[in-house]
């Protein structure tokens, strides 16, 4: 399993947003790229970048942001946030993204998922976010009442591979991950998936692991490794002992 530390950029600052909220943002770093470089110095095998701007606007907002990082760091970066034409997915993977995230547009557009899992195959992730169950979209502003389990389903009979499970209702809360709704996604991925969501503690990391689901591949951890909760070293240590 790997530690994915969260990138989340909101005007081009690091930010934090607790509950999917734009109004409760923290800033943590002026520059993104300073972000990255201290996760990668402390030992990550890769970063996870979220295009807030992007999200909510429909539309690419930080590919310069996202180029400097991938231009100075040596580890695979992920990213996702307002990829809602395949312009905008080709636009990212010549940024240095190693791998794309689709939110929104996996769900309302079908043509656009096909066409960038037929160019990308397993470089196409696509980000399943959550809140009570149920799924999100347009950066987490509008709600739906589909269940998760249903969503990843579809996707998966259309050859999506791999998944992030966001948390919604945990997200930036430090409260702890829903290891219950991951038990459930992990049941329904033909595939592997990323966590997301609450993790704010040694022991949540534990307890992640202790569910022992093999297509559990990461973790995605923001807010506790920009408060100092524990360091990245002790996180992936953890990680690894999922190992077989």
């Amino acid at each position: 399993m790997i530690l994915y530390p969260a990138i989340d950029i909101l005007e081009g600052k690091t930010v934090r947003l607790e509950q999917g909220s734009y109004e409760r943002a923290t800033v943590y770093d002026a520059d993104p790229l300073e972000a990255a470089r201290r996760w990668v110095s402390a030992g990550a095998r890769a970063l996870h970048v979220v295009d807030l701007d992007g999200a909510r606007g429909g539309s690419p907002a930080n590919s310069e942001h996202v180029q400097r990082i991938t231009a100075e760091i040596a580890v695979p970066v992920q990213v996702g946030g307002g990829l809602r034409s395949i312009e905008d997915v080709r636009e990212t993977v010549r940024a240095g993204a190693a791998r794309v995230v689709l939110g929104t547009a996996a769900y309302k557009d079908i043509d656009l998922l096909d066409a960038a899992l037929a160019e990308l195959g397993d470089r196409v992730m696509v980000s399943v976010d959550a809140r009570d169950g149920q799924l999100a979209l347009s950066g987490w502003t509008e709600q739906t009442e589909i269940p998760i389990r249903e969503v990843i389903e579809r996707l998966g009979a259309r050859g999506v591979r791999r998944f992030i499970y966001s948390s919604i209702d945990r997200d930036g809360t430090l409260d702890g991950p829903d290891l219950e709704r991951a038990r459930q996604v992990a049941e329904a991925v033909r595939g592997t998936f990323v966590y997301s969501g609450g993790v704010s503690t040694l022991d949540h990391l534990r307890a992640l692991v202790g569910l022992r689901q093999v297509n559990l591949a990461g973790v995605i951890v923001g807010t506790a490794l920009y408060e100092d909760r524990f360091t990245l070293a002790e996180a992936q240590e953890i990680l690894d002992a999922s190992a077989p």
